[in-house]
């Protein structure tokens, strides 16, 4: 990434929202920043339940020009109009997620904190690999994407790489120079009494 070109956003939303409330929030954290794409990220594997808030979401990013990708649930991408899915999984399913969806389609993978997994989803067709987490939090293992894995892939591979998990202003700044999007979630945003103005902040730490 060019050094005079700022990380895009990439917002997730919490695992679980109220269907009356949560579009509102988004549309404003939507209008209080320049976002790139929303990953639907529900814990819920009721489908019934996941589109009823992928076609909420899908009119509130789209009629902002905002891809809206979905975790896990690649069956539901064509049937809701979606832009995408975001794999969890590394590069285990992408080059059959890429047949199934076509050329067009988004599709992103987590690869955690491992290069090699991170190479191999870029190599099956990947459009950007996301490492976390980035910052301290109690999920998972301990382990952490140290600046050094963004450092080395953005001067090596050419696939888009995301910052994502427990980020915090520092880590922002600190990331801003050797990643090309910021994930910002749960912790990040929405667990804030203004979100909009919480996305605000880590914007202006990217300087």
């Amino acid at each position: 990434m060019a050094d005079t070109e700022l990380p895009q956003i990439y917002l997730v939303t919490p695992p679980d929202f109220d269907l009356e409330t949560f579009p509102a929030r988004l549309a404003s954290v939507l209008d209080a920043a320049e976002v790139a794409c929303l990953r639907l990220s529900l814990a819920s594997r009721d489908e019934d339940h996941v589109a009823r808030a992928a076609d909420a979401l899908r009119e509130i990013a789209h009629a902002r020009d905002v891809a809206l990708v979905i975790e896990r649930h690649v069956q539901l991408v064509e049937r809701l109009g979606l832009d995408g899915v975001h794999l969890t999984d590394g590069a285990r399913l992408v080059r059959k997620v890429r047949k199934d969806l076509g050329q067009d389609a988004i599709i992103g993978t987590f690869c955690g904190t491992t290069r090699h997994e991170g190479m191999n989803a870029a190599e099956a067709g990947a459009d950007y690999v996301a490492f976390g987490p980035v910052g301290a939090t109690a999920l998972g293992d301990g382990s952490r994407a140290e600046a050094e894995l963004f450092q080395w892939w953005t001067e090596m591979i050419e696939v888009p790489v995301v910052a994502e998990g427990a980020l915090t202003a520092d880590l922002v700044a600190q990331l801003t120079p050797i990643t090309d999007f910021f994930a910002f979630g749960d912790e990040e945003i929405w667990r804030s009494d203004d979100p909009a103005a919480a996305l605000r902040a880590l914007v202006k730490a990217m300087g």
